[in-house]
């Protein structure tokens, strides 16, 4: 049964984040089919990754009470209406509601299943969880070639109807497989919220490690066709191309990262590649030409993908057993809550006026700045809640 679950689990996976990173490749066409500005389609991004971060703490409470598997149904269960609403949008503002309740879909799920496969796999937590977000990363590759054939054939609306009876067969299959009671899902010891709070030092060490990256991937994964298009003069069709290239080059970084941080130091590990992605993100606004900017993009597709699984591996292996499913949530949740707000604040500037390049330069050396203070909290041993003497990989 273990295996039948984590495989659903990855179809599932799959369908939450596909409804998130639909968005990116439609971001022109919504801007003419509702008449609105960047800035109006960047508060609608930043939706779905609010309300991605928002449900996480609350259903981190709510898994003290309820097995992971119930919750991860209900995720299911909510992407399958979220998605038939955003087709059915008539406005901007149920485009907004559909867009935040496919956040909102998602952000139950990872806060479930992520904790879950721990779960079932507590000796291989890192392969598995890389291979768990490898599933998921598979849904962002396809998303951008997906969405231009559906546009070439249909309108913008069949991308999420699609994605709403999909989403039906696959939790139908995942209860079933639940069902199944030949193992024990998703029961746990972590029955006490309160008890996370007594790791915050932890949770603020992992959120300083992940934020200011994603905050900065955001903004750019979701406006990148615009970024294309405008700072590097490429059309649409290639645009897109370079969407699904920074994307494709997260699917061996899940699987490998997860692996790697299996083996080695966790906060060094993820200090090199926040160091890594932030020469990568300068030399992207320097990059000119189809190959040159096709292998920065491949670099930084490769390393933000590469953080993710570290990140988690760090966090579900430094949290004990009693605390973990609530810490991961709290963790997670106050995380996504600053990195949603990315792809809004790129943009408000680039509205005004400010180049796709200049803002990416500030970002990247603000990030420079973090990882530098981090990096000298490390050597001197003073990140909150780590010791550098009691640092494993498990």
């Amino acid at each position: 049964m273990t295996r039948r679950l984590f495989g659903t689990l990855c179809g599932l996976v799959f369908l939450v984040n596909f409804g998130r990173v639909a968005f990116p490749p439609l971001v022109e066409t919504l801007q003419v089919q509702f008449g609105v500005g960047p800035a109006t389609i960047g508060v609608v991004t930043s939706l779905v990754w609010l309300g991605t971060a928002l449900p996480r703490i609350p259903v981190g409470y709510l898994l003290t009470r309820v097995p992971r598997d119930r919750v991860v149904l209900g995720a299911g269960t909510l992407l399958v209406v979220a998605a038939a609403f955003t087709a059915s949008a008539t406005s901007i503002l149920t485009l907004q509601i559909g867009a935040f309740g496919l956040g909102l879909a998602s952000g139950a799920y990872f806060v479930s299943a992520v904790p879950l496969v721990g779960e079932l796999f507590p000796e291989r937590v890192g392969r598995m969880v890389g291979i768990h977000g490898a599933a998921s990363q598979v849904a962002a590759v396809v998303a951008a070639p997906v969405v231009v054939v559906i546009l070439a054939t249909a309108s913008w609306r069949e991308t999420f109807w699609a994605l709403s009876i999909v989403g039906a067969v696959i939790t139908v299959v995942l209860y079933v497989v639940s069902r199944d009671g030949s193992t024990e899902t998703g029961t746990g010891t972590d029955r006490n919220f309160a008890a996370a709070l007594g790791h915050w030092k932890l949770i603020l060490t992992g959120i300083l490690l992940v934020a200011p990256a994603g905050f900065i991937w955001q903004g750019l994964f979701n406006f990148l066709v615009s970024y294309m298009t405008q700072a590097k003069s490429f059309s649409p069709t290639v645009a897109s191309t370079m969407l699904t290239i920074i994307f494709a080059a997260g699917v061996p970084a899940f699987s490998l990262s997860g692996r790697l941080a299996d083996k080695l130091p966790h906060v060094p590990y993820i200090l090199g590649l926040l160091v890594s992605f932030t020469v990568a993100l300068f030399a992207l606004t320097f990059a000119q030409g189809f190959l040159a900017v096709a292998v920065v993009i491949a670099v930084l597709g490769y390393l933000i993908h590469s953080l993710f699984p570290a990140l988690d591996t760090f966090m579900l292996s430094s949290l004990p057993s009693d605390a973990r499913g609530s810490s991961y949530a709290v963790f997670s949740g106050a995380a996504l809550l600053l990195e949603a707000n990315g792809s809004g604040a790129v943009g408000i500037l680039t509205e005004a006026n400010y180049g796709f390049d200049l803002v990416f330069r500030a970002l990247a050396v603000g990030l420079l700045v973090v990882v530098a203070i981090l990096a000298v909290l490390y050597a001197v041993n003073r990140l909150p809640g780590l010791s550098r003497h009691e640092e494993r990989a498990v």
